[in-house]
């Protein structure tokens, strides 16, 4: 959708300018764009009818550059896409949050450091936005989006920053070594115990009697640790 949308604003256009355009928007950052990869998804895009190539020109020893502009049916696509993204809501893919299934495997102070060390990189980064909005470099001559933009990431670098100390306080109060509570596990459709959970297993394995801390502990997973739902929410308007 970025590169669509990029050459749909900058048309006709070389892939040099869609390049820079991009990398000056940092769009590797925050969008699922990779620099290395712009001029193959040119290439494929204009294989698959989205683009077209309007002129390739060669400038002295430089290297030819084709110059690109979007078909009807790319723009139909770049359409389907943005709107698909405006009105859905989506999980994202953060390994951070896959990191966050296995909490239980490091020590609880590493566990604690992590976490205040995410929640200093975050508010830092929020500063980083709140100081170009206070400057005014986000509105100097740039459209009132790109403030919101910015505005967005900041609420929320600072509500995760929040949860980060919060949670990293709980760590450090022996919370996560703490049973989970039994209404968190599934039930058995037999009306038993849940799976893998007998009366005379616990719900977390036991610590190491001679490690004396969690450090020393050999972690598994709880059996019968319940599947988590997958939200996805669709808002787009219905047709009557």
């Amino acid at each position: 959708m970025m590169i669509l949308g990029v050459v749909s604003w900058l048309q006709p256009v070389h892939g040099y300018d869609v390049r820079r355009e991009l990398l000056r928007w940092r769009a590797d950052q925050w969008a699922n764009v990779h620099p290395g990869s712009i001029y193959h998804a040119l290439k494929r895009l204009t294989q698959e009818g989205m683009l077209r190539e309007v002129a390739t020109e060669r400038v002295g020893a430089r290297p030819a550059r084709t110059t690109y502009e979007v078909t009807p049916k790319g723009a139909e696509e770049f359409e389907t896409l943005l709107r698909k993204h405006w009105w859905e809501c989506e999980n994202p893919v953060d390994p951070f949050q896959a990191a966050l299934a296995f909490m239980p495997a490091l020590p609880a102070p590493e566990i604690s450091a992590a976490l205040r060390n995410r929640a200093g990189v975050l508010r830092g980064s929020a500063q980083l936005f709140r100081a170009a909005i206070d400057s005014g470099w986000a509105a100097d001559r740039k459209p009132p989006h790109v403030a919101w933009q910015f505005e967005r990431t900041i609420v929320l670098a600072e509500a995760e920053a929040r949860w980060c100390d919060r949670v990293a306080a709980l760590v450090e109060e022996g919370a996560l070594d703490q049973p989970a509570p039994a209404s968190s596990l599934p039930a058995d459709p037999d009306g038993g115990p849940a799976t893998g959970q007998g009366a005379d297993q616990p719900a977390h394995p036991p610590a190491d009697t001679g490690a004396g801390s969690r450090a020393g502990r050999r972690w598994r997973p709880a059996p019968g640790m319940p599947e988590l739902p997958i939200f996805k929410f669709d808002a787009s308007p219905r047709q009557s």
